[in-house]
């Protein structure tokens, strides 16, 4: 029997009261320089302590992921760290321009509060955070491109999204993930961003690899025929950490926002269940509560 997609059923989903959200344990105001620290503020969200400096990855604590206050999504869960807790940030990574990783208020806080950090974007975003107020450097890349930041390496790394954030626009920026590394064969880190699977998660890891950690998005993938050239599937992830050569997951972009049909609390454990369905190590899955911090 054939069942239109609108009519199928969806799955249900649980009471936000059982996402976790514990309080962090970064280093303040910084990490020692041999210490690499993360942790999830909530979806694609994240402090990441690393070579001495506080880097922030699409920051965004708006309550909805949204051109407009009182609609669209709304967040699930508050944010695992409060704005206010933020320390003296570094590095501001950008991965593209959709409401749910670049939101308007929190640039404009963040250019007030954290006015020394510089901007790293993909081309063609630096325009929208110096509208909104930010007088700092900014650094636009394309993929592949690097540039040295205090004792890091920063790289953009390419990714199968797009970039939109009204009518007309679409494809006006470009989008991207980064790789972080420290000099001599130090730590190394890879924020994916938002991506579909792609064939290039194997050169990432030859060029900038291996990763101490890969924070890589798991959820928004349904409908499959649709969301499949815009975000993995858990099993597809999973695919990806192991074509970027990393020692440990995190997965990121599930639990905060509802953005497509799938149960909010289905990705963990799918991405949990192709982990050992694939013979990986068992702690190398870390899978975080919001604001929770993985120290390595």
């Amino acid at each position: 029997m054939l069942v239109h997609r609108t009519t199928r059923p969806r799955p249900k989903d649980p009471d936000p009261s059982v996402f976790a959200r514990v309080p962090p344990s970064f280093a303040v105001p910084r990490a020692a320089p041999a210490q690499l620290t993360v942790t999830w503020v909530g979806h694609a969200s994240l402090l990441i302590q690393l070579g001495g400096m506080n880097i922030l990855a699409d920051p965004m604590w708006s309550d909805r992921a949204s051109p407009v206050s009182f609609a669209g999504p709304k967040r699930w869960v508050p944010p695992g760290v409060a704005f206010e807790q933020l320390p003296p940030l570094d590095i501001i990574l950008q991965s593209h321009n959709h409401y749910d990783h670049l939101d308007d208020t929190t640039v404009r806080r963040l250019a007030r509060t954290h006015s020394n950090a510089t901007w790293v974007l993909p081309l063609d975003l630096g325009s929208f955070v110096r509208k909104r107020g930010v007088r700092g450097e900014v650094i636009e890349l394309d993929w592949w491109e690097e540039r040295t930041l205090g004792p890091l390496r920063v790289a953009a790394t390419p990714a199968m999204h797009f970039s939109s954030r009204g009518i007309g626009d679409r494809g006006d920026s470009l989008w991207c993930g980064f790789a972080l590394r420290e000099p001599g064969g130090g730590r190394r880190v890879y924020f994916a961003g938002d991506t579909g699977f792609h064939p290039e998660f194997g050169a990432i890891g030859e060029r900038y690899g291996p990763f101490d950690v890969a924070l890589l998005p798991i959820g928004a993938y349904e409908p499959r025929w649709f969301m499949r050239y815009l975000h993995m599937n858990p099993e597809e992830a999973v695919e990806a950490f192991r074509a970027v050569n990393a020692r440990i997951m995190v997965p990121i972009h599930w639990g905060t926002f509802k953005l497509t049909d799938e149960a909010m609390d289905e990705p963990p454990a799918r991405a949990r269940a192709a982990w050992l369905a694939a013979g990986l190590p068992s702690d190398g899955y870390r899978q975080l509560a919001h604001g929770e911090t993985l120290t390595m």
